[in-house]
């Protein structure tokens, strides 16, 4: 009886395929971990809108790529599970045959000669083998279908991580927001910090160094002892300038309210000035008027001294008439 147990090339093809599909999931998984992790880094380091736009984009693109990839994977699990029935239900008939094959040597064990004995020994023998590789190849696929199904698992997982991270985009969005508005609130105070912002951009970049310096102590204290003193004086160093920062912080907010008391007072001069520049103007049109009646009395006055000159004048005309007509009354008398 010349029976073989192999499988097909579409069979083989269809393993092949499996494994190379179980490959790619976990490279996926892997990969997507990682990008996932770089992407918060990425995220929590920065605070603009536009990088997290785009942070956004590449996830959903991501989320999209990867539940394709799962539908594949989930089809691509189903042909495996029916390829799976089928070569059990054909390792259950190889069984049979194998079975029958004994059962049948056993039986013309006596009748067969040398040569045909051998010759159901070869193929008992290369049944065998067949079959012992085809449970091989069986048990691998379904190792593989529970590797499948672990990262069915996984994805599930990769699910929730994908909901967490959506919760943490909007958190990073509302954070956003608020540093917006921070960012706003302090662009309209900016007018009223430049003349502290100097000295506090100086206080800061000396307390950057020293933070520098401190880092680099600390670095260098497991190899050295005697930095230990040095390191303590730059701490009270650090403890100094943090406090002189907050006096400085103090003068500032000092500064600041003595400037608005500045401005409320500069208001309340200019109101004045403005109300005693409009008195000023008031006096000068008085003093304009005053000037005008002065020059107009003086014009009257004027006059009034040409007008006693010309009764002066018409005083002596009217005595000298008095005095011809007093010598016209005489003369007419003494001719009457």
């Amino acid at each position: 009886m010349d029976t073989h147990l192999s499988l097909s090339v579409i069979e083989i093809i269809v393993l092949m395929l499996g494994a190379i599909t179980l490959g790619v999931t976990i490279h996926f998984f892997i990969s997507s971990r990682r990008s996932l992790s770089a992407s918060m880094l990425n995220i929590e380091g920065t605070k603009s809108t536009a990088e997290l736009t785009e942070w956004k984009l590449r996830y959903f693109n991501d989320t999209e790529d990867r539940d394709k990839l799962i539908i594949e994977l989930k089809q691509k699990l189903a042909d495996a599970e029916e390829n799976a029935g089928i070569f059990s239900i054909e390792a259950d008939e190889m069984r049979k045959l194998n079975k029958k094959l004994k059962a049948e040597l056993e039986e013309g064990v006596q009748e067969k000669n040398t040569s045909s004995k051998n010759f159901y020994t070869e193929q008992l023998r290369l049944a065998q083998k067949d079959l012992l590789e085809h449970n091989a190849k069986i048990n691998q696929l379904l190792s593989q279908i529970e590797i499948v199904k672990e990262s069915e698992e996984q994805q599930q997982q990769i699910m929730k991580m994908n909901e967490e991270l959506s919760d943490k985009v909007s958190d990073l969005e509302q954070k956003v927001l608020q540093k917006e508005e921070e960012i706003g609130q302090i662009r309209k105070k900016e007018h009223l910090t430049t003349e502290m912002s100097s000295i506090i951009d100086s206080t800061y970049n000396e307390f950057n160094t020293l933070q520098d310096k401190i880092k680099k102590l600390e670095a260098q204290a497991n190899n050295s002892r005697n930095i230990s003193l040095d390191f303590d004086d730059l701490k009270e160093e650090h403890y100094k300038l943090s406090s002189d920062m907050d006096e400085l912080k103090l003068k500032w907010n000092a500064s600041v309210a003595e400037n608005l008391q500045l401005r409320n007072t500069l208001t309340e001069t200019e109101d004045k000035l403005k109300e005693a520049n409009f008195q000023r103007q008031q006096l000068q049109k008085r003093v304009a008027y005053l000037e005008d009646l002065n020059e107009d009395f003086q014009t009257i006055t004027e006059v009034n001294k040409k007008l006693e000159g010309q009764m002066k004048k018409i005083g002596e005309l009217e005595s000298m008439l008095n005095i011809v007509a007093e010598e016209r009354d005489h003369l007419a008398r003494k001719h009457g």
